[in-house]
């Protein structure tokens, strides 16, 4: 069989699709699978294993300048591109009209057929037109996980047994953990402000971390991400500069490399904190709102080293920190 899968965006949407590529390859070991996507997060799933080609798909970069000759020449590359193929089965995962129309888009084999889903889950994006553009619209329990939406449509679409194994995300992270102390990642950022914890917890918990022997790594994604960082640096490289560190910006890549590298993670709700999931990072995320059950670490997906802390206005530094021992005692 030859499978696409389609999966666009955003980053932390794309992350929770990636085990439906080893639910197939289990199932299935000879498909092989493709998946079209923003090109922007291409690089995060050519290292999935088990896919077979990515297909990258600009369109928020077509919407902007869809008069110009060099957008219709693109469109013109990226169709040829996904019609070099026939697919016995395409999966439109997003739900929206712009990826069902992808999926009606993709070439079939006379026995294939194109799936999406039928309904909105809590949470989530979907579009009503969408179901009516695929040939199957397969009906979700609407309180689900975003993980398991994904993983119960595929296994609909193509009568696949899901075990209620846990999810397998095939990331890989290719640079080699560092020797000597160990260094925690503090993911600040995000997109949406209220999602943020605030500076004096990521302070207290820092100071915390490095009197057990903790170096402290801070990520950050444009200017503000980045003052966010050096503020939080400042404050807590009183006697040893060297205990912490700014990383610099870098590629999605090499972001990947640079966690895999680490021995844990304490994140928000955001797609860097999701990438430390699937890399299978030590890891507790941080959540202002009830939603954790939505897209963050479930007991349910098999591991005890990820967990979720959730409050309002916002967790407490000492319900992350006893989170944190919980997971480092999982580990252990």
């Amino acid at each position: 069989m030859r499978i696409l899968v389609v999966k666009l965006s955003s980053l932390g949407d794309v992350v929770h699709a990636m085990p439906v590529v080893h639910d197939i390859g289990k199932a299935l070991p000879d498909a092989l699978i493709d998946w079209v996507v923003e090109p922007g997060f291409a690089p995060l799933v050519r290292r999935v294993d088990g896919i077979h080609e990515v297909i990258d798909c600009p369109l928020r970069r077509w919407s902007k300048a869809w008069w110009t000759s060099g957008a219709r020449a693109e469109w013109r590359a990226f169709k040829t591109r996904l019609q070099a193929h026939r697919y016995d089965a395409v999966i439109d995962l997003q739900g929206l009209t712009k990826s069902a129309l992808i999926a009606k888009l993709a070439k079939l084999t006379p026995t294939g057929a194109t799936y999406g889903l039928a309904n909105r889950t809590d949470g989530s994006s979907h579009e009503p037109l969408a179901r009516w553009l695929v040939d199957h619209a397969v009906r979700i329990e609407p309180h689900i996980h975003a993980l398991d939406r994904s993983r119960v449509l595929v296994s609909k679409a193509l009568g696949l047994a899901l075990d209620g194994s846990a999810p397998q995300f095939g990331l890989r992270a290719n640079a080699p953990a560092r020797g000597g102390a160990p260094t925690l990642v503090f993911v600040h950022g995000t997109s949406r402000d209220d999602k943020l914890w605030p500076e004096s917890s990521w302070i207290e918990l820092g100071q915390r971390a490095m009197a057990q022997g903790w170096r402290i790594a801070l990520p950050h994604v444009g200017a503000d991400e980045l003052a966010r960082a050096q503020r939080i640096a400042s404050a807590l490289a009183v006697d040893d500069n060297a205990a912490v560190q700014v990383w610099p910006a870098m590629s999605l890549d090499a972001l990947v490399d640079q966690l895999g590298a680490t021995q844990g993670v304490i994140g928000v709700d955001s797609g860097l904190s999701h990438i430390a999931v699937a890399v299978n990072l030590p890891h507790v995320q941080i959540y202002n709102w009830p939603t954790s059950w939505r897209t963050g670490p479930q007991v349910a997906h098999g591991h005890r080293h990820q967990v979720s802390v959730e409050a309002q206005p916002t967790p407490s530094i000492d319900a992350v920190w006893s989170a944190w021992t919980q997971v480092r005692e999982a580990v252990r």
